[in-house]
């Protein structure tokens, strides 16, 4: 029973729509393919689980949509939050539209 949800074939994360354990399958399915990964530790309801690993600087995307930078480098299964990803929409500090958009 899928345990994750991911919207878009895009995305690097999903999101745990129930507790998921350490060493517990994550489950979830997309595009009528069905797919598992391991979670490396504790992944709390509504809380984002890595789905491929992401090297730091790269983009977390979810729901298709760019959300951030990792931080630092995110293992396949890890939880993904503040700790290792850096928001960067509407900060003035970031040039979001040259990440997102290729300009």
């Amino acid at each position: 029973m899928e345990n994750v949800l991911v919207l878009n074939e895009k995305d690097n994360v999903g999101n745990a729509i129930e507790d998921i354990a350490r060493n517990q399958a994550a489950i979830y399915s997309l595009a009528g393919k069905s797919y598992e990964i391991i979670a490396k530790e504790a992944i709390p309801f509504g809380f984002k689980i890595a789905l491929k690993s992401i090297n730091k600087g790269d983009s977390v995307i979810k729901y298709g949509e760019i959300i951030g930078i990792a931080s630092k480098d995110i293992t396949q299964g890890q939880l993904v939050h503040v700790h290792n990803l850096e928001g960067y929409r509407g900060r003035g500090d970031l040039n979001f539209k040259k990440r997102c958009c290729g300009t």
